[in-house]
């Protein structure tokens, strides 16, 4: 233990080392002082109104004192003997305090209790502040879940039993080996802490991970379009663009060959083209909107129509990409441009009233203090974008990994999806404020505000079928938001809602039989009068999807090898873009 704790000091001082070397380069990332000022003046607000009614200070000093009273109580009972029942307990679902101890044993559980009475009671004070206008009371509430995260008694040797036993039985190794990760860390986050979730060495992209057979057909400065070589006798006519998300890169949909909903689709015979992006830098801060659009779908339509000689496509888009997809499909039909014949949308937001919890950091101060950071590089570094994600759920993507990694001395086990989720990507500047914008702070495309290439656009002129995809439990694009924007196209809507979250509900394939979706009538009115008129169905949405899709354009014609026509191939699935590092 004395040599280990000697050991666990030399690597405190890499730690240390890591975190200086880019301030003392020059090199730091700006940006925590502002969040960190946010905060306090968030909170601060909420302090303001409870300050300005002494007698309700005094009501919730009491309603704390009274739990804690009743804590001491049961504590004191329980130490003298009795049977007595928690003062308050955990959400079955909260795996930081499943050890046993956590209740068997009354000093841990006593912690426990305490920790539990005082996150209920901060929420309490968030939720009963007066006249805090709605913005404000979410934020407070985000950041109080931050803190109540952070200040867990999991996360801390002394207060965790499980940590207490493996540093006891290891002789204090597993902190030893847990500092050296958190320098490692730190030093690949540029100074900043970047807790890995997932083994880095385990994936390769495009040998074991993204490997969905095709080729790169054609590449701009901000995509290259892949075109997946084809698995049957017959392909549908109709060829099949998708649009991906530019947070994060495609190959969310082509992990690996259990869960491509990619290879899925090449497998029902369609011809598959999908939208890789450029992981941006200061070359393409200008490109905003107008430029993914233009220099995105409408160069893949170009391509699509040169190798295939179709005019027309089915097209998908994910998440942001089903916004751009969204903002492209009205300026198509504000210039009459016919191309698309269908679109689907899987979790996304073209109405954003009633927006996920990313807009915690969308209002006027938070966006000009983005942009100022941007403005220095010409992006917004993936940190910033892949951070605010994982603040969504703390619990699950921060805190469990830094208790594993650096207190357990684990390192994490191999698992695609998080692989991905670290695999994180820049924004040019003006794309990213154009969308923080007139999305989400100015709600401009479902408005019909929004104009682009000097056309104002109008969903309501999008009368072409399009099938949207929500998901139960999604933070990020909710499925009363979803709900909500399908209102706002003209055309036939097919509404659906899938179990799981923003990514799980998604990546669902037939074979895992691990969800259900739901099916209703026409996306009209209140989202929860909709949904006790559906019918809920076991299993993935992908072959409902498939069905509606080929019913639209059933005719099929011989397959496409790529490379083979008017576009040589210019190099293997999935191509060099996927491959550029943040």
């Amino acid at each position: 233990m004395a040599q280990n704790m000697g050991k666990l000091v030399e690597q405190a001082g890499k730690v240390t080392a890591a975190y200086l070397k880019p301030i003392e380069r020059g090199e730091a990332k700006t940006g925590q002082a502002d969040e960190a000022s946010e905060m306090v003046k968030v909170l601060g607000r909420v302090a303001e109104r409870w300050i300005n009614d002494p007698q309700k200070i005094i009501e919730a000093q009491g309603a704390i004192t009274s739990d804690f009273l009743s804590l001491w109580s049961a504590t004191l009972k329980r130490l003298g003997g009795e049977e007595v029942a928690p003062v308050i307990t955990p959400d079955k679902r909260d795996a930081r305090f499943a050890d046993p101890e956590w209740s068997s044993h009354p000093v841990f559980d006593f912690v426990k209790q305490a920790y539990l009475l005082t996150t209920r009671w901060a929420e309490g004070m968030v939720e009963q502040a007066e006249d805090l206008d709605p913005h404000t009371r979410n934020k407070a509430r985000f950041y109080v879940k931050q803190i109540a995260g952070a200040l867990a008694p999991s996360n801390f040797v002394a207060t965790n039993p499980e940590l207490l036993r493996e540093t006891m039985a290891q002789s204090g190794e597993n902190l030893v080996r847990g500092m050296r990760m958190l320098a490692e860390d730190i030093e690949a986050g540029g100074g900043e802490l970047k807790i890995r979730q997932s083994d880095p060495g385990a994936f390769q992209i495009g040998v074991n991970i993204a490997t969905t057979p095709g080729k790169v057909i054609y590449r701009n400065d901000i995509i290259e379009l892949i075109q997946y070589a084809p698995a049957t006798e017959t392909v549908l006519k109709r060829p099949l663009l998708i649009v991906p998300p530019w947070i994060n890169k495609f190959y969310i949909l082509d992990l690996n060959p259990e869960k491509s909903f990619i290879r899925w689709c090449v497998a029902q015979g369609l011809t598959v083209f999908c939208i890789s992006w450029v992981n941006p830098d200061h070359r393409h801060a200008a490109k905003d909107f107008e430029s993914y659009m233009r220099e995105g779908i409408f160069a893949a339509l170009d391509a699509i129509e040169t190798v295939t000689g179709e005019k027309q496509v089915s097209a998908i888009g994910y998440c942001v990409g089903g916004t751009l997809l969204g903002v492209t499909l009205a300026y198509m039909a504000a210039t009459r441009d016919k191309r698309i014949a269908s679109a689907t949308f899987f979790t996304t937001q073209v109405d954003f009233s009633h927006a996920g919890e990313l807009s915690v950091f969308v209002d006027e101060d938070q966006i000009r203090a983005v942009e100022e950071q941007m403005a220095e590089r010409g992006y917004l570094d993936g940190a910033r974008m892949s951070g605010a994600f994982n603040m969504l759920r703390p619990n699950d993507l921060i805190w469990s990994y830094a208790v594993n990694n650096y207190l357990k001395g684990k390192a994490p086990t191999p698992f695609d999806l998080l692989y991905w989720n670290s695999d994180s990507t820049r924004m040019p500047a003006a794309n990213h404020s154009f969308y923080l914008r007139n999305c989400y702070l100015e709600n401009k495309l479902s408005k019909g505000e929004m104009r682009i290439g000097g056309k104002l656009l109008d969903l309501k002129k999008v009368r072409i079928p399009v099938y949207n995809l929500a998901t139960r439990e999604d933070h990020i694009a909710p499925a009363k938001s979803v709900f909500i924007g399908s209102q706002t196209f003209g055309g036939p809507v097919e509404y659906v809602m899938a179990g799981s979250g923003h990514i799980a509900g998604v990546v669902n394939p037939p074979n895992k039989v691990k969800y259900q979706f739901w099916t209703g009538p026409e996306p009209e009115g209140a989202f929860e009068d909709w949904l006790p008129k559906t019918q809920e169905h076991p299993g993935s949405w992908w072959p409902h999807w498939f069905a509606w899709l080929e019913k639209q354009a059933p005719k099929r014609v011989k397959p496409r090898i790529p490379g083979d026509g008017p576009l040589p191939a210019l190099e293997d699935a999935p191509g060099s873009y996927v491959k550029i590092k943040a």
